[in-house]
């Protein structure tokens, strides 16, 4: 009886023929795949992205549209050398390629000002002080007011169109503030300039202007309106030598006949019966 193998001519023809079958079937359905994937993608379909920087957000918007292309708003800066409401960034960027319906993200300068939060200056260094304020976005003037203080170039205070600006208070990028520096209590000697019939305000800038500082400030009577009440009275009286850096002391009214009547009248022994 003759002894047959594991497989036969017959079997071999049979898995051949199911082999090649199966590579036929297989290159098929990768053929099929890759045609309905490039259908499905569009490939070789792009659009070159038009440059939407400097538009409003509804050109901007309405562009994209018109190219078969989406938007979204993601984020939102600040400049003052374009407009407000504007588109400043996109990606993709300008003349880039992007298939249909492809989703354009874009960063526009904001349409209002930001604001910042004044910090705490105080004596702080002016150069420190300089830079941690332009770093917010705020405008320091170039020069600045001086002081007296025990300590020079600190700053003592902040302003801004002429008023104090408090730490904690809000203010509005770009807005210009002006440093009040101490220049240190020195060792010349300065002769103090009369300051009566002048309002508290006017008052400080002279003897700021002559290296001295007011001290203790006194009213008369209850006054509501401190911008219209006179200095009458001052100590020491103008004439008399100080260090530069020392205080002046001053007595308002809002009766500007006392101011008249007390104008050249500040001598030593009136102003030991004062105080």
């Amino acid at each position: 009886m003759e002894k047959k193998g594991f497989f036969n001519k017959q079997d071999f023809k049979f898995l051949g023929q199911n082999f090649v079958l199966a590579i036929i079937i297989g290159v098929l359905a990768f053929l099929v795949l890759a045609l309905w994937l490039r259908a499905y993608t569009k490939h070789g379909e792009e659009i070159t992205v038009e440059d939407i920087r400097g538009m409003s957000v509804a050109e901007a918007q309405a562009l994209m549209h018109a190219q078969g292309l989406n938007m979204q708003v993601i984020d939102s800066t600040y400049s003052r050398k374009v407009p407000f409401g504007t588109v400043v960034e996109q990606d993709p960027r300008p003349n880039s390629h992007a298939k249909n319906g492809r989703m354009v993200y874009v960063t526009i300068n904001a349409s209002s000002r930001p604001q910042v939060v004044m910090p705490n200056l105080q004596d702080m260094s002016y150069r420190q002080a300089t830079t941690t304020l332009r770093g917010m976005g705020l405008r320091v003037d170039s020069t600045y007011d001086y002081r007296p203080s025990a300590f020079r170039d600190l700053v003592l205070d902040v302003k801004s169109d002429g008023n104090s600006v408090q730490p904690g208070t809000k203010l509005t990028v770009g807005t210009r503030v002006r440093l009040v520096v101490g220049y240190g209590q020195g060792s010349e000697r300065v002769t103090v300039p009369s300051v009566v019939g002048m309002t508290l305000q006017e008052a400080q800038s002279m003897l700021i202007s002559n290296r001295l500082a007011v001290g203790s400030v006194q009213y008369d009577e209850n006054v509501e309106d401190g911008a219209k009440a006179l200095v009458y009275r001052q100590v020491p009286s103008a004439g008399t030598q100080l260090v530069e850096g020392e205080t002046v002391t001053l007595r308002l009214s809002t009766n500007p006949e006392k101011a008249v009547i007390n104008s050249g009248r500040d001598s030593k022994e009136e102003e030991d019966s004062w105080f």
